[in-house]
């Protein structure tokens, strides 16, 4: 089948829509892929209903309605092909597991309406009513493009959370968030410079990391629990506001990139076997000074996605158009050693496309 991927990240930067060619247990091709970036004005109105406040209503239309013309982006960019399904993830503004409750905002009825095409959403919340994490999602994905490649193999996704997938022999796997990525960083840079990112890790890397702050965030209690677990974006916002409350802009990014990298050693260390290679994706690759700090915490190679033919931008939304086939033909998203959930769950909500020019898919 011929899938579309759409994925709006916890950093909240853009939309990334992607298409994809597979049956749901094996890549066939990749297609065209982009980025839309958020309007400023947007972002800031998707950053005031998280936790699912504020006018959550409007700001789902808009952004279901900013994801339909992502799509026809996309499909003009790859000269209208004919899409079978819509794997559309939409926000997550709130994520409590323990309380069995996931949000994520996008009308996939209302896309299924504007496109005409079949769209399947709501992946996580199965998982998580039986009892999972409903995160991460991506570590099918991540073993059918690994299929050729040693293991064991770590494959990290640095978005504004970190989550890794750990491929072992026969295909098993381990995935669990690692913790605060790019998210802390970020909102460090909006605060003190108005910039939305540490773009190439400029400030990072004119300031000094305070080993003691980093080290007092190593221990929190989150990098003792056994996985699978998942976080919300915001779980460390105020341990880290306060590790960081007096230091200038430049140290401040300095420790927050230090605290991302010691997340990520921490989790290998819940790992069956060691990793012999690390492969990144997400906006985290980007970051010289975060690619840095890793490889300095991690005794192994740590590299961008790109060293072995994947596209690291294109990557989850690639994953949500796998999971939209995988959905439709019935197959399991989830497991017990990924989400945590008691036994393997499917999930996803299918909305029929209602216009006769494209297939229906499934």
């Amino acid at each position: 089948m011929l899938a579309l991927g759409l994925m709006s990240g916890t950093s909240m930067d853009g939309i990334d829509a992607a298409l994809l060619e597979t049956d749901g247990e094996r890549v066939g091709a990749f297609g065209a892929a982009l980025t839309l970036p958020y309007p400023d004005g947007f972002r800031a109105a998707l950053r005031g209903v998280l936790g699912g406040v504020g006018d959550v209503a409007g700001v789902e239309a808009e952004l279901t309605r900013l994801h339909a013309e992502a799509v026809r982006h996309l499909l003009r960019q790859a000269n209208h092909p004919k899409v079978d399904v819509i794997g559309f993830h939409g926000h997550t503004i709130l994520h409590r597991p323990d309380q069995r409750r996931t949000w994520q905002i996008g009308d996939g009825a209302a896309l299924a309406r504007a496109l005409g095409i079949p769209v399947v959403n709501d992946f996580r919340s199965m998982d998580v009513a039986g009892g999972g994490q409903g995160a991460p999602l991506v570590p099918v994905f991540h073993r059918a493009l690994a299929e050729a490649l040693p293991r064991p193999l770590a494959v990290l996704n640095l978005g504004g959370v970190g989550n890794v997938t750990w491929i072992g022999e026969g295909g098993h796997l381990v995935a669990f968030d690692t913790g605060p990525a790019n998210a802390p960083i970020d909102d460090w840079l909006a605060r003190h410079t108005g910039q939305a990112a540490d773009f190439d890790g400029r400030l990072a890397r004119g300031g000094t990391a305070d080993t003691q702050a980093v080290n007092r965030f190593a221990e929190h209690p989150y990098f003792k629990i056994t996985p699978p677990k998942s976080l919300d974006r915001d779980d460390f916002a105020a341990l880290l506001a306060d590790l960081t409350a007096a230091m200038s802009p430049t140290d401040g990014a300095a420790t927050l990139t230090a605290c991302a990298a010691r997340a990520v050693s921490l989790a290998a260390r819940h790992f069956p076997a060691p990793a012999g290679r690390w492969l990144v994706c997400g906006g985290g690759r980007h970051n010289p000074a975060l690619m840095a700090a890793l490889s300095m915490e991690l005794t192994v190679p740590v590299e961008p996605v790109e060293g072995v033919g994947w596209n690291g931008d294109a990557l989850e939304a690639q994953a949500f158009a796998f999971l939209a086939v995988r959905s439709l033909r019935g197959l399991e998203l989830t497991y017990r050693e990924t989400t945590g959930g008691p036994a393997p769950s499917r999930g996803g909500r299918f909305h029929a496309g209602v216009l006769a020019n494209h297939r229906t898919g499934g």
